[in-house]
């Protein structure tokens, strides 16, 4: 068994596709890796094996979640050691390219790897002088690097140039060093993502084509074409956490309302989220409410589509785990929640209120109209209805009149789809239907083949 399978526990969040990373230094002690703010499963992994967390490391701001370093070191004492350049505002050891940190007979080596951020560092864990793994965060990832845009178009490509030159660097450490990269499948900071989590150096040798670019302009190149669009939540979260989350005294509560109380926050400017799977939104919903089936990707969808400011009232279903609303909301900065509705949709029916129902349909009952694809431009690209309007769903509120009347909304299952058809019904769009499946059972129901191209098109 090597160093990996003994101490290093990962901690996946397969929504936001990133991974943190809980170590075993011995003697009841561990560090921890871009830990979220949501620290359940690190709490949960740290209790199995006896374990209080010592350090908390953080490879950078981070973007697309809040850091849980600022939580751990109130809660257990545990010393934060991040970039000194990133200018915190919370206690913490400041870190420079090249300073080490004693963990306790392992140590902790800075490696300053700007590009996704300005003061981004990587982390090399040594055992005297042999490299146990480098934490390499939104630098080196599994056959990519992590996007260079997230402040601003202005500088994307001279961040690309930075990331250019870490890239560089990490590929200079032994073939045989585990990389663990934070940013993975299905993050909005990789570029693009890939399917595995962690690699070696050598792997990504011979794997990544960024590695393989021949020069500087070409790597600037590469990484440029493969960045899509990302959550507007992004824009805010990297202060939050020079600043500090917010630390929380257990899992913040959600209380229940009813229904004269939810359609007092709805006149003041609230906000109805609408958890449900998209069968049962569809099947009545309160008119205007915005479905955001709870699931892996809840938080992602709440963040690009509505701002932090809105007051959020929640429907759930039988069953639903209220806590897990809440703590993918407040993991990625969103506090204003304002409960949820006691007793959901039979209540408020019961009250003789009105719902609003829209069609969910499988591929052979949708009609022959236009067709609305809502997925990211790479999905689109490589394969779509022929004839299909493309709009992502991040874009579509800003773009709803662009929709035809009686339109198909579709995506790759239905969820992304529903949402879709929810913020064009509270855009005053009606008779919409929703496929539920994806280009491929519309295309096999309808008799046709999906196309590909080079780029969607709006």
């Amino acid at each position: 068994m090597g160093f990996a399978e003994d101490h290093l526990i990962p901690l996946v969040d397969k929504g936001l596709g990133n991974s943190a990373y809980l170590v075993d230094l011995g003697n009841g002690r561990a560090l921890a890796v871009d830990p979220s703010r949501d620290l359940r499963a690190l709490h949960s992994a740290a209790r199995r094996r006896g374990l209080t967390v010592a350090y908390a490391a953080d490879t950078h701001l981070h973007a697309d979640f809040l850091s849980g370093a600022v939580q751990l070191a109130h809660d257990t004492g545990t010393t934060v050691l991040a970039s000194a350049a990133g200018e915190r505002a919370f206690p913490h050891q400041g870190l420079a390219d090249g300073d080490e940190v004693d963990l306790g007979g392992l140590r902790l080596r800075a490696l300053a790897t700007p590009g996704h951020t300005d003061e981004h560092l990587s982390f090399l864990l040594l055992d005297d002088c042999h490299e146990l793994g480098v934490f390499t965060g939104g630098s080196l990832i599994v056959d990519s690097a992590a996007r260079t845009d997230l402040l601003g178009a202005e500088r994307t490509e001279e961040l690309a140039r930075a990331q250019y030159r870490s890239l560089r660097r990490l590929a200079a450490l032994p073939d045989a060093t585990p990389v663990w990269p934070t940013h993975g499948a299905g993050s909005f900071c990789s570029a693009p993502p890939g399917a595995e989590r962690t690699t070696t150096i050598g792997a990504q040798k011979q794997t990544n084509p960024l590695l393989a670019a021949p020069d500087e302009d070409t790597f600037v190149e590469r990484l440029a074409v493969s960045l899509g669009s990302y959550p507007a939540y992004f824009a805010r979260l990297t202060e939050a956490n020079r600043r500090g989350p917010a630390v929380l005294a257990g899992t913040p509560p959600l209380p229940a309302l009813d229904t004269g109380q939810v359609k007092a926050l709805l006149a003041v400017g609230g906000q109805v989220v609408d958890v449900r799977p998209a069968a049962e939104f569809a099947a009545g919903h309160i008119p205007g409410a915005l479905s955001i089936p709870l699931r892996d990707q809840f938080a992602t969808w709440l963040g690009w589509l509505l701002p932090d400011t809105t007051p959020l009232v929640f429907v759930a279903g039988d069953g639903q785990d209220l806590a897990e609303v809440v703590w993918q909301a407040y993991k990625i900065g969103y506090e204003r929640l304002s409960g949820h509705l006691a007793g959901g949709m039979p209540a408020w029916l019961e009250a003789g209120h009105p719902q609003t129902t829209t069609a969910f349909v499988t591929a052979d009952q949708t009609p022959d109209g236009p067709y609305l694809d809502v997925r990211q431009e790479a999905e689109y690209a490589a394969g779509h209805v022929p004839g299909a309007l493309h709009l992502e769903l991040g874009d579509l509120a800003s773009h709803a009149g662009d929709a035809p009347a009686g339109v198909v909304v579709a995506c790759g299952h239905g969820e992304r789809a529903m949402t879709a058809a929810s913020l064009l019904e509270r855009a005053g769009h009606a008779g919409l239907t929703v496929l539920d499946g994806g280009p491929a059972d519309y295309a096999a129901a309808h008799g046709t083949k999906l196309d590909a191209t080079e780029g969607g098109a709006r």
